[in-house]
C-alpha cells in the first residue's frame, strides 16, 4: 500500500491534484501527526465538501478496523490537506449523531462504494469533518 499511496501523491502533485485512476472522485492529501511516532505522514484520500468544509471518511474499504490515520488524527487534530495546488491547515473532528447521518447521506449519494464498504464491516464507519484554520 505505501507504494501505491506514494505514487498516487506524486501523480496528484505533477498534476495539480488530478489522478487519473479518481477522476470520478477527487482527492485531496492529508498530512498528519502519527498518535504514537510524531513522524508526520501523507495520506491521499477522497473528499466531500460540506460548504467550506472538507468531508474524508474512514472506510478502509470496509476492513474490519479503521485506518491508521483516522486514530492519528483523533490524537492530533491539528493537520493539512492540498486541494489541486492550494495547500491548507485545517482542524479535523469525529462527526456525531444527526451531523453524522446527514454527512453519511451526502457521501453515500454521491459515491455509493461508500455504502459497499459499510456492508462489508460491523463498525460505524467514521466521518471526520476538516474544518480550515
Amino acid at each position: 500500500m505505501p507504494d501505491w499511496n506514494q505514487a498516487v501523491i506524486e501523480e496528484f502533485r505533477a498534476n495539480a491534484g488530478e489522478v487519473r485512476a479518481f477522476r470520478q472522485q477527487p482527492l485531496l492529501l492529508l498530512t498528519h501527526v502519527g498518535a504514537r511516532s510524531g513522524i508526520e505522514r501523507t495520506n491521499p484520500l477522497a473528499y466531500f465538501r460540506d460548504g467550506d468544509r472538507y468531508v474524508i471518511v474512514a472506510s478502509k474499504g470496509g476492513a474490519p478496523t479503521n485506518p491508521d490515520w483516522y486514530r492519528n488524527l483523533v490524537v492530533n487534530p491539528d493537520a493539512s490537506i492540498e486541494v489541486g495546488t492550494e495547500k491548507l491547515d485545517v482542524t479535523a473532528e469525529v462527526a456525531s449523531g444527526e451531523e453524522r447521518d446527514r454527512l453519511w447521506q451526502m457521501i453515500t449519494a454521491s459515491n455509493p462504494a461508500f455504502k459497499d464498504y459499510e456492508g462489508k464491516t460491523t463498525r460505524t464507519i467514521p466521518v471526520i469533518v476538516l474544518t480550515p484554520t
